[in-house]
């Protein structure tokens, strides 16, 4: 007897194979039959056609603070999502000490969009190491899948202290931090993430500690994977990390590695596709390296309080952990604005905002008659420059002028061909972080709806593999990311036909009633986990049960 029998689906297995109409039948959490199921089943769903493939695995994640005060991971499996991958970029809270607990939550609010109050109050520190981390992520449970990296900021944070945001690593320091790292790996760890990128900052703007790593410690870490034989490293680079640097660290360690964040920036066309070229060399010369790109437009939410749109440029660094009257007195310095106009006007490597101001519109003003409407628009009307005009609005009516800005990945042309590139990997939904910002957890339905039905770019069995079986081979996640038996039964039923997600929409259900945006599935009919139904038809169940395992163990 099976405990559950899904009929007359139509089967993507997460492998691309075309799709075909059959059966899958579930006991005691694992897929049993594929295809032409024979028995009884204690629940027997008769699908009609709906398409049934893996539960989508998330593999850039900010959930590492999230899930010690939600384990439902909200709202990510409402959206198709049975596993998530995380501590990408290095941002992680374990290993910390209970001295450096209020800097990670400080470095934490700037760098990943978190609210400083929402930590404060959330996250629940019984714990120190990262391997009693995972253990009290095993012990509590939670409603999806979880693979966790080593972090190099918290290790560098663990190490060195307050030196960590300030200098380079001593080499006995170097060495405390690869013993972490292997004792990371050790307890389960799925490998190691950092960051290079000048977007990310902690608190003050000071560079987030991995940022001040030189190549000799990012070798040494690296090749820590090699020698433990296992893990991926995970790394989100800025301009001056070249993919040579990259491929020479796959060489040293023979560990796969996945480069982040390939956004496409229109005043800068060629840049990622430059990147994705050179990483397309280095598999043909034997190296595993993995471009993660993105299927979403990136765009944000923000005010002036806290613009992360600009705070990764140099020019904006006087305005950085400024409040009350000093941050209005920046913002209304000519020298600081004409700063902001010369960097502007200067090509960058990677770089959120490039002076597009005909995609940055007022979303919440005080004056109704300008929502909607974009600042480039507005400063032609009235005569004015974007940025001054965007500066002044927002100081007029005390910084609480609610902007969006449309930053990368709206050349949909040119996305199209990073989703097709034959090294690229779909990837950057970062659920759990810029909570205020935008939400991207939906990535995997905006695949399937936008990309598939609506623009016809991949097929509905490569999608269903990117977004499965490709995730679940890159991070050696066993027995999940195919509908094959023996496997663990995350499953995803919906229909092609009307698959989507939802408009973005704000809720405040955070520590605190503390406001964040979220967006709703559309077409979902059900999730399942380890072969338990988490979400129905209307959206997630209400059952006390957290049927989410705690990975450990990869390939």
């Amino acid at each position: 007897m099976h405990d559950l029998l899904i009929r007359d689906a139509l089967l993507l297995d997460g492998r691309g194979s075309a799709p075909r109409r059959g059966d899958l039948a579930v006991a005691g959490g694992l897929i049993r039959e594929v295809g032409a199921a024979s028995g009884g089943a204690r629940e027997t769903i008769d699908a009609g056609g709906l398409a049934l493939m893996p539960g989508i695995i998330d593999n850039h994640t900010h959930y590492d603070a999230q899930l010690t005060w939600d384990p439902l991971a909200s709202p990510s499996p409402a959206l198709g999502v049975t596993t998530a991958l995380i501590g990408n970029c290095g941002f992680t809270i374990a290993p910390c000490r209970a001295r450096d607990r209020e800097r990670v939550m400080r470095n934490l609010t700037q760098v990943e969009g978190m609210s400083l109050e929402v930590l404060r109050q959330g996250i629940r520190w019984d714990f120190e190491s990262l391997p009693e981390y995972l253990d009290v992520l095993e012990r509590r449970g939670a409603a999806l899948n979880v693979a966790a990296f080593v972090g190099h900021s918290s290790l560098r944070t663990y190490v060195m202290g307050e030196e960590a945001t300030r200098r380079s690593a001593r080499q006995d320091e170097v060495a405390a931090m690869k013993a972490l790292l292997v004792d990371g790996l050790r307890a389960g760890a799925v490998g190691f993430a950092t960051s290079t990128s000048p977007a990310h900052n902690g608190e003050g703007g000071v560079p987030m500690p991995s940022r001040l790593a030189d190549d000799e410690e990012m070798g040494t870490l690296v090749g820590a994977l090699g020698e433990a034989g296992r893990g991926v490293f995970m790394l989100t680079k800025g301009g001056h990390t070249t993919i040579e640097f990259l491929e020479s660290l796959a060489a040293r360690s023979g560990r796969p590695v996945v480069v982040a964040a390939l956004l496409h920036n229109s005043t800068n066309p060629q840049s990622v596709f430059r990147d994705l070229d050179a990483i397309r060399a280095a598999n043909e010369r034997g190296r595993r390296l993995l471009g993660a790109v993105s299927c979403c437009p990136l765009s944000m939410d923000f005010t002036l309080r806290s613009p992360y749109t600009f705070e990764g440029m140099d020019a904006w660094r006087p305005a950085l952990g400024k409040q009350g009257s000093a941050l209005t007195d920046v913002l209304a310095d000519p020298a600081f604005r004409s700063g902001i106009r010369a960097e502007l006007a200067r090509p960058a490597h990677f770089r959120l905002f490039n002076g597009e101001w005909d995609k940055v519109h007022v979303v919440e003003s005080a004056r109704g008659e300008l929502e909607q409407r974009s600042v480039a628009e507005l400063a032609r009307a009235a005569g004015s420059d974007p940025l001054d005009f965007m500066l002044d609005l927002a100081l007029e009516e005390r910084l609480e002028t609610v902007f969006s800005a449309l930053l990368l990945n709206s050349d949909e042309a040119a996305v199209a061909r990073l989703l097709k590139h034959p090294n690229s990997l779909v990837s950057l939904s970062d659920a759990g972080a810029h909570l205020t910002f935008f939400n991207d957890a939906g990535f995997g339905l905006h695949l399937l709806g936008h990309w598939v039905r609506r623009l016809g770019v991949l097929a509905l069995e490569q999608a269903a593999w990117r977004l499965t079986g490709q995730p679940a081979e890159v991070f050696g996640i066993r027995g999940r990311g195919a509908l094959a038996p023996g496997y663990f039964a995350d499953l995803l039923l919906f229909d092609p036909a009307r698959v989507d997600r939802g408009p973005k929409r704000r809720v405040f259900d955070l520590p605190g009633s503390q406001a964040r945006l979220t967006t709703d599935a559309i077409g979902v009919h059900g999730v399942w986990v380890n072969g338990e139904r988490i979400v129905g038809a209307d959206g997630v169940l209400a059952t006390e049960r957290l049927p989410g395992k705690l990975l450990r163990d990869f390939a």
